[in-house]
């Protein structure tokens, strides 16, 4: 017995030495995270799994890493994990435990915000619609039918994460976790329900035991040990509501999601890095990018309502994972100067003077060890700035950082990093032409005739609580009867977000609405025959609203609006006639997109420009391994597959309208979603689509089905790849220019070298009146055929330019 006490006991003393070396202790303090006795500066980017592909995932985070990133963060979308109550998908992109363990094995952490409500520009917010199927369901508030179904999911999530031994404190990567998201913006209108719903998610939390930190974002009242964070742009003049609490910045908006009705948004590398050195000026420690890659929304069931297939977001990483520089470059090169002050940041002593005009001087010391940052938050204004003696150049919104308080080792508005300008090559495999298009109608004939239903009501139907957005789709049928043949005004009224109106088997018409508005009215004037009269309406949504107070309870689809025949003064409301019901369309049911059957494809007399028909084709996957797309533009509205593989919604007509500024972009002053720097204005809302390289076959061909709902042609489809077409950056005097090409790809050619005088930017280079002679032919030979090059800024190196006080630099753009 004795033996057996002293080997359970030698047992324990081995787990506990075995945990000593791997497991990771997380806490905190009001200055900083505390990871294994030491405060630490975290630098986290945010990386969603269902919007990339398991293939893609190793190399984004290896590019998260080498761009200076601690850790990863992602959401948990419930209504990917749990499409129907108590049916659970974990696998493809939605594989959560691979994707976390692909963190760990890249050395990184991980920051889990399970929620469960994401909002995330996601369907309904990453709520599950069945929970609508429950009377007297309450979502986000003291309501205990929604409490019961968020405490099962996310208890489910952390069990699944301590049995993969993925916590911290397992040895796994996983630092912090976030319960709820966002609430506080919008918990007002709750009251006092909304208040004991907040306190009921912290207890929860706690009680499940996790050993890490757990984070509640924009909740300025989140209960102890809960640590209140901040969301937006700028978030230096944050304050947790507890002072044992550290700073954190769970969302840092790198660009702004993208709408069909918008142009394209952009945010400055040069604000983004503003703002992350405001943040750690005044004592921020933990801060995390969002999005670091924000990928495509995929399938269906992605996307928020009107938010386009593409996810981009004007991330360091693009849609596809490549590169945006100099966005990653210079965020790069800021990480290494705020890991090279860690220490003075997470220890020291701080002080900070304002000296007026926009001007902030931060000093923080630890014994010897000094670190300074000199802040202008003016607009327009230039500075001089004198510290110690010195007199330091600070641009106008910019932050210079100063490891030592001597030496400037980076300016948020001096952007070192090369630009990338991407192009997209056309496959010369598959032409346009050379593709051999078969297709198929969409059955509308059960539907229009009013004969095949699923159910009947004598009242118009809210289509979210009747889909369960099993579907886009849902038809509204009714009949009516007229003494004589006339034309009569056919008035429908909508929640959106897209009608298609038949009568007597006749499209008559088809609106959308505009901007997002989500409610409109259709009216034409329609001619309706003697005895009886079909109508059919088919409304479709275009994803679910994610956002705000009580936001499931707005309605989609017709919705209990009148639908009504006005003949003069005279008013036939049909609202409360029989109406009978079919979710979804046959080739939905019948699952067209898969090809598995034997399905009857028409390869003669293409029909183009007639809404509700599927097209098919076959196609070689493109060479190499660049990114690939689809170019559709000719098309209308619908969804793609390639090899069964949603590729998302398309809707290339919609051609948005003019958002902000297209064109003038300034990265001085605070940014804004709607009104600064956008480019494409007047130009199809999205015209290309990503096809991930691990949905083709390659060697083999491929299987491309469209649905078209609207009415286009598939005559100019391309499939092309997204690869660098030109490199350029400029340094100054004294300083290194350095330039690479992608791995595999070299420098082809030089198309612009000036050492002078340069006016312009990337792509747009001008010669001043003075420049080195001997510039251009000292680049091409140091960087034409490899795959990088660096030049070193001097008239030792590239010869003397006689620009005397005129303001010089050395300029390069190149082709690879």
């Amino acid at each position: 017995m004795e033996t057996v006490n002293r080997n359970f006991l030698l047992l324990l003393v081995l787990i506990s030495l075995s945990c000593i070396v791997q497991c990771t202790h997380v806490s905190h303090d009001g200055r900083a995270l505390i990871i294994n006795g030491e405060r630490r500066i975290i630098i986290s980017g945010s990386i969603h799994y269902p919007r990339s592909t398991p293939e893609m995932w190793p190399d984004l985070i290896r590019k998260g890493k080498e761009g200076g990133l601690d850790a990863i963060e992602t959401y948990v979308f419930w209504n990917g994990h749990e499409p129907l109550r108590r049916e659970y998908n974990f696998e493809g992109n939605y594989d959560l435990i691979r994707f976390i363990k692909e963190i760990q094995n890249a050395g990184l952490y991980s920051i889990l915000r399970i929620g469960p409500y994401a909002c995330a520009e996601w369907n309904y917010g990453g709520l599950p619609a069945w929970l609508r199927k429950y009377p007297g369901m309450q979502f986000r508030t003291n309501n205990q039918q929604f409490k019961d179904e968020m405490a099962t999911f996310t208890k489910l999530i952390v069990d699944m994460i301590t049995k993969e031994n993925l916590l911290a404190t397992q040895g796994g990567p996983i630092i912090l976790l976030q319960i709820e998201n966002e609430y506080g913006n919008v918990m007002g209108p709750y009251g006092d329900a909304g208040k004991e719903y907040i306190k009921w998610a912290a207890n929860f939390a706690v009680s499940l035991k996790a050993g890490v930190p757990w984070i509640m974002c924009q909740q300025d009242d989140a209960p102890q040990p809960m640590i209140n964070t901040c969301n937006g742009f700028y978030c230096h003049e944050f304050t947790p509501n507890n002072p044992n609490s550290p700073k954190i910045w769970t969302e840092n908006w790198t660009g702004w999601f993208k709408a069909w009705d918008k142009a394209d948004p952009h945010r400055p590398a040069e604000d983004v890095a503003y703002a992350v050195a405001r943040f750690f000026q005044r004592n921020g420690t933990t801060q995390n990018y969002y999005m670091y890659h924000g990928g495509t929304n995929f399938g269906r069931t992605t996307g928020g309502p009107y938010i386009t297939t593409s996810y981009d977001y004007d991330a360091p990483l693009d849609e596809y994972g490549n590169l945006r520089q100099p966005k990653w470059g210079h965020l790069k090169d800021l990480h290494a100067v705020l890991k090279e002050m860690e220490k003075a940041l997470v220890y020291g002593d701080y002080s900070n003077e304002d000296r007026g005009n926009g001007i902030e001087v931060t000093k923080y010391k630890l014994n010897t060890t000094t670190a300074c940052f000199i802040s202008n938050k003016d607009t327009a204004k230039d500075a001089t700035v004198d510290l110690n003696g010195s007199k330091y150049f600070v641009p106008a919104w910019s932050v210079t950082l100063l490891p030592d308080c001597k030496t400037e080792a980076y300016n948020t508005a001096k952007v070192k990093a090369q630009t990338n300008i991407m192009a997209k090559k056309v496959n010369t495999v598959e032409e346009p032409s050379a593709l051999r298009w078969s297709w198929r109608p969409e059955p509308l004939k059960k539907q229009v005739e009013d004969k095949h239903f699923s159910f009947q009501s004598n009242q118009l139907l809210e289509q979210i609580t009747t889909t369960f957005d099993e579907s886009d789709y849902l038809w509204y049928m009714t009949s009516f009867h007229q003494p004589h043949k006339k034309q009569l005004k056919l008035s429908v009224g909508t929640t959106g977000h897209v009608l298609y109106v038949f009568l007597n088997k006749r499209l008559v018409g088809k609106q959308y609405a505009p901007n997002g508005g989500f409610e409109f009215t259709f009216e034409r004037n329609v001619t309706v025959r003697h005895g009886k009269n079909n109508l059919a309406l088919l409304s479709a949504t275009v994803g679910l609203k994610n956002y705000g107070s009580f936001y499931e309870q707005m309605p989609a689809g017709i919705a209990g609006k009148p639908v009504k025949l006005i003949d003069g003064n005279n008013t036939i409301d049909l609202s409360n006639s029989t109406w009978n019901y079919k979710v979804g369309l046959v080739g939905e049911k019948k699952k067209f997109h898969l090809d598995f059957r034997p399905f009857k494809w028409i390869s003669f007399m293409l029909p183009v420009n007639r809404p509700f028909i599927w097209y098919k084709t076959t196609f070689q996957a493109p060479s190499g391994t660049d990114p690939v797309v689809i170019d559709m533009f000719g098309l209308g509205k619908g969804e793609a597959w390639v090899n069964g593989n949603s590729l998302g919604r398309y809707w290339p007509s919609y051609n948005n309208t003019a958002q902000g500024p297209c064109g003038n972009c300034d990265y001085r002053g605070k940014f804004s979603e709607d009104k600064t720097c956008r480019t494409g204005c007047g130009e199809p809302a999205q015209r290309w689509y990503h096809i991930p390289r691990s949905f083709l076959k390659s060697g083999e061909p491929n299987t491309l089905i469209l649905f078209e709902e609207e009415g286009g042609s598939p005559r100019r489809i391309q499939f092309q790849t997204v690869t660098v077409g030109s490199v350029c950056a400029t340094a100054e005097k004294g300083q290194n220019l350095t330039l690479s090409c992608p791995e595999g790809g070299s420098i082809s050619k030089i198309d612009f070298a000036s050492y002078g005088e340069v006016h312009g930017k990337c792509g747009a280079f001008q010669k001043g009146s003075c420049e080195s002679q001997d510039a251009f032919n000292v680049v091409s030979q140091a960087c034409v055929g490899k795959e990088s090059c660096s030049i070193s800024v001097s008239k030792e190196t590239l010869g003397a330019n006689n620009c005397g006080d005129i303001p010089f630099k050395l300029a390069i753009q190149a082709t690879c």
